[in-house]
């Protein structure tokens, strides 16, 4: 019998190639027509590439991605609040990647194309619903562009992967309703720019009402000297403004929010330059959802943004879809494809990230700036006249702890997935 996966993001197709390195068979259902390399960029921390070199994807990784060396957080006036090392750099013995969305899913695709075969990745199949059977589940996918049928699977498990909009939660929930918006916006762009700072730096200024992150998403400069540099602008808008349905595709208007940081012009970096030269920019509202009680229903959980969907701060988003895959696995690997494995996989996973969806709606460790901006509004000379340096380090100390990704703890856990060592070597394919 095969484990079914409803989504072809990163989580659902980690979870795939994740269950292929144990010799479970799935097979990946995704709605849309043909999965592309859609998006911006996006951070994969530490303890979740270390998931995916477990997977063999090292090269893939660092062929693509920037290996982020630093973050950095500074006031609206471009002054320092607060630095730390990233990855390798920190001590980690793995590193964290700054790469865009769409090459880590291609990354992804192409490596489950390849170890599954294509017959194993669906796409057109959007879940309609699904049923238990003696042995297993039946799902039923309809294809949304001609609302014809697609047929109906039989297999042990049915893994909602589907993200924030997921069907599976949907039903399993009926009365939800729309994701939570939390008031504010996010315009996300691409922009050719000079390096700034370390060249690796990923870099937050701002505070809660406005904010600007920035980060390379590309190793080295084109014919121009430029670099690929992935950006993100936030407002906090006022209780009158309409929001529009969040869509990484929606494109943005530079009119709309540019003048907000018209002023922003730094020694080290040029906000209102790197966004009037962005050639697409994408809106996206600001929304999450209120963690719930219980993600399996017997042979049915959640996972990735179906199960957890959370603000991007602290860059999680993506990370906590790998870490459940791997969790999932495991526990998959250790009981068998029977509902004791969701339960035990829930039971670990849905506590951890509840606080980290509560800790987010915080601000996470960007809390460091908005305590900047209320206790020095007209700016400072050191950071350390307005926070001290024990502050800062409580902060960014406890989200690492709550998103589980402290140094020496990470350095010291073993593999979430204990494979042999020649079954590691040939699931690398």
């Amino acid at each position: 019998m095969t484990v079914l996966i409803a989504g072809g993001g990163i989580g659902g197709l980690t979870l795939a190639l994740s269950l292929h390195q144990i010799g479970v068979p799935c097979r990946v259902f995704e709605s849309v027509p043909a999965l592309r390399p859609l998006g911006v960029g996006i951070n994969v921390l530490p303890h979740a590439v270390r998931e995916l070199i477990e997977l063999g994807l090292h090269d893939q990784l660092d062929a693509s991605g920037v290996r982020t060396r630093e973050l950095a957080f500074f006031s609206k006036h471009g002054k320092p609040i607060w630095s730390e090392p990233r990855g390798i750099e920190a001590g980690y013995k793995w590193p964290q990647f700054s790469i865009h969305r769409g090459r880590l899913q291609q990354i992804l695709l192409d490596t489950a194309i390849e170890r599954l075969g294509a017959e194993n990745i669906l796409t057109s199949h959007h879940l309609t619903g699904w049923t238990e059977t003696p042995d297993g589940v039946r799902a039923d996918f309809i294809d949304k562009v001609t609302g014809k049928s697609a047929g109906s699977y039989d297999g042990t498990l049915l893994i909602a992967a589907d993200g924030i909009h997921s069907a599976i939660r949907q039903k399993l929930y009926p009365q939800e309703g729309a994701p939570l918006w939390n008031g504010r916006i996010l315009w996300r762009g691409i922009t050719k720019g000079d390096a700034f700072l370390t060249g690796r730096t990923m870099i937050m200024a701002g505070h809660e009402i406005l904010k600007f992150v920035c980060y390379p998403i590309s190793q080295e400069p084109d014919a121009n000297g430029k670099y690929d540099i992935n950006w993100v602008a936030e407002r906090h808008m006022p209780p009158t403004y309409e929001w529009r349905r969040e869509d990484y595709n929606r494109t943005a208007r530079l009119e709309e929010f540019l003048p907000w940081f018209k002023d922003w012009r730094f020694d080290w970096l040029d906000v209102p330059s790197l966004i009037s030269n962005c050639p697409h920019a994408y809106e996206y509202p600001l929304v999450d959802r209120d963690p719930v009680d219980r993600w399996t229903f017997g042979r049915v959980t959640l996972m990735g943004d179906a199960a957890h969907p959370m603000y991007p701060i602290g860059s999680n988003g993506a990370s906590q879809a790998i870490l459940d895959a791997r969790v999932l696995t495991r526990e998959i690997l250790a009981l068998g494809e029977v509902p004791a494995a969701l339960e035990a996989y829930e039971a670990e996973r849905r506590p951890a990230t509840t606080d980290l969806v509560m800790l987010n709606r915080r601000n996470g460790p960007e809390q460091v700036m908005q305590i900047v901006e209320e206790r020095a509004p007209e700016g400072f000379n050191v950071v350390t006249d307005v926070l001290s340096q024990q502050e800062l380090e409580d902060i960014a100390a406890n989200y690492k702890r709550v998103a589980g990704f402290q140094v020496e703890g990470l350095n010291a856990k073993p593999p979430i997935v204990l494979m042999p060592r020649s079954s590691q070597l040939s699931s690398a394919g």
